[in-house]
């Protein structure tokens, strides 16, 4: 019952509020009901959040069919219960029966929801009876994701929204950089090497500092999309790379581990705290400075900068499902400003010859492919350094025609379609010409 009435709560809070669902399960910081849970409520909360916003507009599909009108406005608490309850019954390995009776049994003890006790009881053991014969119904025509991530989706990928909302509701697998020798950690960890020289795992059977390699800093969880920034920078022995807005600190691992003498900064000093301790597990260094990049002054220009740059974050949908139901259109629009104007002061902080490396894990073309024109319009000693798809076998699809990189949710098919597919990720590579 606590658990189901956490999630509940938290429900509420990612759907109605906005509020972000990695800060609500944060173990120090998070809500505090939550943290309250023990470790395997804590588990199953999680789990039960995931599916539901993975698949949120298929469960008020469901539960459209199964009500005579629409429940009342006022009646948030009954309807985060019932979604809850849905969850179980739909996506989860709970007895049908358990998760019905809890959820009645939450209804009673909620005050805003008690008078809809017997409507929980009577929609939800219909669910049970006819789940089998009314999903493939429903996943054939519900749109799912919320209204307006779809239009954009449709908008910038035509044809291909329907495969990335499909991605987006698979659990994703676990990327890891290798310091070196992937094939070789790739055996030993169960998994395999794709195109960026990652290594892909399922699944996690248990807490990711007990895999073999862990202690000694031999690899760090990343996606295989994010990983594909520092790469393009090519080889970066002996070279000044600045890796602004560096935390939690992946990238500036790529860089340090490839030869680079790297300058980490960010604005946030407890962010800077996690990326220095990842960095003494990887016994890798760099210089790490806390600072505003949009009024910090380095000393002397750098031979390149890793910028990527705070954004909507909706090539992450796959982990961060809550992202559609958190972020709006304009987010996306005040996001897209404040890149252009980091990438703007970025430009300054390099030598001429030198380049910068503009990234961020948004699907949004506003925030990619659209800011760099516009960026390229406004400055004449800039230029775009085009990636070659020769040098990505295996992603030569993800090379645009400009020579941009960009990886969507529905690349990399594998049967198994945890293990298919990338973060949705833009990288371009701006040239410093005079």
């Amino acid at each position: 019952m606590q658990a189901r009435q956490a999630a509940a709560r938290l429900l509420a809070a990612v759907v109605d509020r906005r509020v972000s669902l990695d800060g609500l399960l944060d173990p120090v910081n998070g809500n505090r009901a939550f943290r309250d849970l023990s470790a395997p409520d804590q588990a199953l909360v999680k789990a039960i959040l995931l599916a539901t916003l993975r698949h949120r507009p298929l469960i008020e599909a469901f539960i459209g069919r199964l009500v005579d009108r629409p429940l009342p406005d006022g009646a948030r608490s009954l309807t985060h219960i019932l979604h809850v309850a849905a969850t179980q019954i739909l996506y989860l390995d709970i007895p049908d029966h358990a998760a019905v009776d809890i959820a009645v049994e939450q209804a009673m003890r909620d005050p805003r929801a008690r008078r809809f006790a017997s409507l929980v009881n009577a929609v939800l053991r219909r669910m049970t009876r006819e789940k089998a014969h009314i999903m493939p119904v429903l996943r054939s025509s519900t749109v799912n994701a919320p209204g307006w991530f779809a239009e954009r989706l449709q908008a910038a990928y035509g044809d291909r929204t329907e495969a990335l909302l499909q991605a987006h509701a698979t659990e994703p697998a676990i990327d890891f950089t290798v310091k070196s020798d992937p094939a070789a950690w790739a055996a030993r960890l169960g998994g395999v090497v794709l195109p960026t020289g990652s290594v892909r795992i399922a699944r996690l059977d248990g807490p990711v500092t007990a895999l073999p390699g862990f202690a000694e800093g031999a690899w760090w969880v990343q996606d295989a999309a994010a990983s594909i920034p520092a790469r393009l920078f090519g080889d970066v022995g002996g070279q000044r790379i600045a890796d602004l807005c560096a935390a939690p600190g992946g990238k500036t691992a790529q860089l340090a581990a490839a030869g680079a003498t790297v300058t980490a900064v960010d604005l946030s000093k407890n962010r800077l705290k996690r990326l220095a301790d990842n960095l003494d597990r990887l016994r890798l260094k760099a210089d790490i400075v806390q600072a505003d990049i949009l009024t910090w002054a380095p000393e002397t220009p750098f031979d390149g900068i890793l910028l990527d740059v705070p954004c909507s974050s909706t090539g992450t949908v796959r982990r961060h499902p809550d992202i559609p139901w958190t972020k709006t259109p304009a987010d996306i629009d005040k996001l897209a400003d404040l890149q252009e104007r980091m990438l703007l002061k970025a430009i300054g902080m390099v030598r001429p010859g030198g380049r910068v490396v503009f990234s961020n894990c948004s699907l949004d073309p506003m925030e990619g492919e659209d800011l760099i024109r516009r960026v390229l319009d406004v400055r004449s000693d800039i230029a775009r350094s085009p990636v070659d798809p020769a040098d990505w076998p295996g992603l030569e699809q993800a090379v645009t025609a400009e020579g941009d990189i960009r990886t969507t949710p529905d690349m990399l098919p594998e049967d198994n379609p945890v293990m298919a597919g990338l973060d949705g990720f833009f990288a371009s590579v701006i040239a410093r010409v005079s």
